[in-house]
C-alpha cells in the first residue's frame, strides 16, 4: 500500500550541505563574495547575493538580471537533483531554499527595473505557486 501525499507533491528541501552552505562558511569567515561565487559556481546563493549587490549598490539591473537568471538555473539543478519534478513547495524557513528564492526575487526585481513585464509576472506566478512570496523571501534577506 502507497502513502504518497494526496494533496500535491511534497515540499522539497535542498540539502544543508551542498554549495550554499560552502558559501555561507567562506563568507562568515571574512571571504569575499566574487571569490565565493569563482569557488563555488553551483551555489544560488552566491549568485544571488551578487544579483541583490547589482541591484543596490552597483545600480545595475542588466548585471543583476544575469546573476540572478544564473542563480535560478543553478537552483532548478539542485531542486531536480532532490527530486523536485517541476511543482510543489519549495518552503522559504529551510534554509537551503534560500538561495533559489531570493535568486528567484532578484531575477523578478531586475526583470521589473529593465521592463520585462512578462518575466516579472511569470515569476510572481512561480513565488505563489511554490507557496511563497516576494515578501516572505524578502523578509529573510
Amino acid at each position: 500500500m502507497s502513502h504518497d501525499n494526496l494533496l500535491g507533491p511534497e515540499p522539497v528541501r535542498l540539502p544543508v550541505d551542498g554549495p550554499d552552505a560552502d558559501v555561507r562558511a567562506a563568507l562568515s569567515a571574512g571571504g569575499d563574495l566574487q571569490d565565493a561565487a569563482r569557488e563555488n559556481p553551483a551555489s544560488p546563493y552566491a549568485w544571488a547575493l551578487l544579483a541583490e549587490r547589482a541591484l543596490a549598490d552597483d545600480g545595475d539591473p542588466v548585471a543583476a538580471y544575469a546573476y540572478a537568471r544564473t542563480g535560478y538555473h543553478r537552483g532548478l539543478d539542485a531542486l531536480r537533483t532532490s527530486g523536485w519534478r517541476g511543482q510543489g513547495p519549495i518552503p522559504a524557513d529551510h534554509e537551503p531554499n534560500l538561495g533559489f528564492l531570493r535568486a528567484l526575487l532578484a531575477l523578478e526585481e531586475a526583470a521589473e527595473a529593465i521592463g520585462e513585464e512578462d518575466e516579472v509576472e511569470r515569476i510572481s506566478r512561480f513565488l505563489a505557486d511554490s507557496g511563497t512570496s516576494e515578501d516572505e523571501v524578502s523578509g529573510l534577506r
